[in-house]
């Protein structure tokens, strides 16, 4: 199960982080959290050689639509989105919303997370 989607951009890490916020936006998405396991571990007097930012992102009407269908997906929401770097490379990507509601085998959930996972897909193409 490929859970993952990731594309590499040329972007810093704050670029590519303000960039993804920005496309999120225009397509009714907002980052509700973020966190850097980067600084977070640090914190915490262990080092972490790379930026590991994740976000977690949601389209509220989304939201409430797979809720009321079945409350236990509260479970996988909201979207987890991650801005990474490893060594000087930036990368951006997402655990795909249809393989997480496959999980639940509801057919009538797998269109409303086809349609997210196409929107963050284009978000993240247009923020590379």
């Amino acid at each position: 199960m490929d859970i993952v989607y990731e594309k590499k951009t040329d972007k810093s890490l704050n670029e590519a982080i303000r960039s993804l916020e920005e496309n999120l936006k225009e397509n009714g998405f907002g980052i509700l959290w973020q966190l850097n396991f980067k600084d977070k571990l640090a914190e915490k007097g262990l080092e972490f050689k790379d930026d590991f930012v994740v976000l977690e992102v949601c389209n509220p009407k989304q939201a409430k639509d797979v809720l009321e269908k079945n409350i236990h997906v509260g479970y996988v929401l909201p979207c987890k989105m991650i801005v990474r770097t490893e060594g000087n490379k930036t990368y951006i990507g997402m655990t795909r919303p249809e393989k997480l509601i496959a999980l639940f085998n509801e057919s009538e959930l797998n269109e409303v997370a086809k349609n997210v996972e196409t929107i963050m897909k284009k978000s993240i193409t247009a923020s590379i």
